[in-house]
């Protein structure tokens, strides 16, 4: 797995942590941590994740090929 796709699977886990917290607490993680929920800084991350997670769905569709270990 390339350096860019363990990124995007990071970005995309921090997310779904994320959505996981709001759904059981009501609580918005990311938000919180950079001023907000709609404050420019958490509305940009929230984009980038969404961004990673949208990369990673060809994957879904690919062959997988193997590597000699």
């Amino acid at each position: 797995m390339s350096c860019f796709k363990k990124v995007l699977l990071l970005l995309s886990i921090v997310g779904g942590i994320n959505w996981g917290i709001y759904g059981i607490w009501g609580f918005n993680a990311v938000g919180w941590l950079l001023g907000g929920s709609m404050s420019w800084l958490s509305r940009t991350v929230f984009i980038i994740v969404g961004l990673s997670s949208l990369c990673l769905i060809p994957g879904l569709f690919m062959a997988e090929t193997k590597t000699a270990e």
